[in-house]
């Protein structure tokens, strides 16, 4: 799950600053200037623990926190020829604290690892026609940390019917990363503890996808994806004990395929109430087969107050290269202990609130609005966390 909470609120004052001085463009004209169309500051916390650390063997505290915050501005102008040019620029920069992680060290020593920041930009251009109804898009992006290097890049072209009912899209995905290979303290060598090689991981994801219309209340969305992955794909600090008591290095295959189909549908309930329900079915090479079951009821209790109660059901089988503290042996090909790859299943569970007042939140009124969403989540395998999250909308 995403591990994003807030500040930002200092950009209020320019933005507010903006919106006093912006002209208000009538409702038949399209501005040839690049303008901002929307702006979201999201930030969230989030705070997790549990007993199965893969960093100490499947065994061990998994305590984290996780502070995130996030803009995202989207610029819209028009072309000569009536296009319709959309730039999202968005930065997030997370920090977060890791007890397990902590434990790379088993001596006691602060690790690296222990706490980091992660900062991850993107930038996505796209041009829409608006009276054919098409689009395309690219976008670039990167992640990085102490430990991690991401640079990613996406293309992705969409389709509308001409009732405009329906919408065909096919996506196209590619993450080339680089992974610092920090072995537990024990089982680095002289020169690895001098400086860390690093290791590359491809990720390379494509996606169709189709939207319809099916009457006035109801709409549908079927997503179909195919996921390949190749390089090191496990965690270097991960260790795995097995039967006699050894010490070894989590290892895992080099390649992985994925592929994950779903659907989504859309209820109207009259003009108070939505139903918006998910569901996802997932396998991979690994052995893991996962089933998603998504339900979130929006309530709109005044004009300017609505409600989302939301819950998740997922559950998982366990992958074939899994096993617990001291239960795999030498004879084993590829062995880990890390119980993301383990059978379990896992509810989340919570609600958010949204205001839209008239005059806008503050007072200012381009900030349209202020979302505030808090989720629990459990796993059977006793790992729990807890996130509170906040979006504001400048439009």
């Amino acid at each position: 799950m995403k591990k994003r909470i807030i500040t930002g609120f200092a950009l209020m004052l320019m933005f507010q600053a903006y919106s006093q001085t912006q002209q208000t463009d009538s409702t038949s004209y399209k501005s040839q200037k690049l303008k901002i169309d929307e702006i979201n500051l999201v930030s969230s916390y989030y705070k997790q623990d549990g007993e199965n650390s893969a960093v100490t063997g499947g065994i061990g505290t998994e305590e984290l926190t996780d502070i995130s915050n996030t803009i995202d501005v989207k610029l819209v102008k028009y072309g000569s020829t009536g296009k319709k040019h959309t730039l999202d620029v968005e930065v997030g920069v997370d920090h977060y604290t890791s007890a397990s992680s902590d434990r790379i060290d088993l001596a006691g020593n602060s690790s690296a690892s222990s706490k980091d920041n992660r900062f991850y930009p993107s930038l996505t251009y796209a041009l829409e026609n608006e009276e054919k109804g098409t689009t395309f898009s690219a976008g670039v992006s990167s992640s990085s940390e102490f430990d991690y290097q991401s640079f990613g890049g996406n293309v992705s072209y969409s389709k509308k019917t001409k009732d405009r009912n329906g919408e065909f899209t096919a996506r196209f995905q590619a993450f080339l990363d680089q992974i610092k290979i920090i072995k537990p303290l024990e089982l680095r060598t002289i020169d690895e503890d001098g400086g860390y090689p690093s290791e590359s991981r491809n990720t390379f994801a494509g996606s169709l996808s189709w939207a319809q219309v099916i009457n006035k209340n109801f709409q549908l969305m079927f997503v179909g994806e195919f996921v390949t992955q190749s390089g090191y794909l496990g965690l270097p600090f991960h260790r795995v004990y097995f039967t006699d008591g050894s010490v070894n290095q989590e290892k895992l295959p080099d390649t992985r395929m994925k592929i994950p189909i779903g659907v989504r549908g859309s209820y109207f309930l009259g003009d108070n109430v939505i139903i918006r329900g998910y569901y996802r079915y997932y396998t991979d090479d690994w052995g893991i087969n996962a089933h998603t079951l998504d339900l979130e009821v929006p309530l709109k209790l005044t004009s300017f107050i609505s409600v989302s109660p939301f819950y998740r059901f997922y559950s998982q089988t366990e992958s074939k290269y899994f096993d617990g503290f001291e239960r795999h042996t030498a004879a084993d090909e590829f062995y880990t202990s890390n119980y993301d790859l383990s059978r379990f299943t896992a509810n989340f569970f919570g609600a958010g609130i949204k205001f839209t007042p008239v005059n806008g939140v503050f007072g200012i009124k381009h900030f349209n609005t202020l979302e505030i969403r808090y989720g629990h989540y459990d796993k059977s395998n006793t790992m729990s966390a807890n996130i509170i999250s906040i979006n504001l909308k400048y439009k």
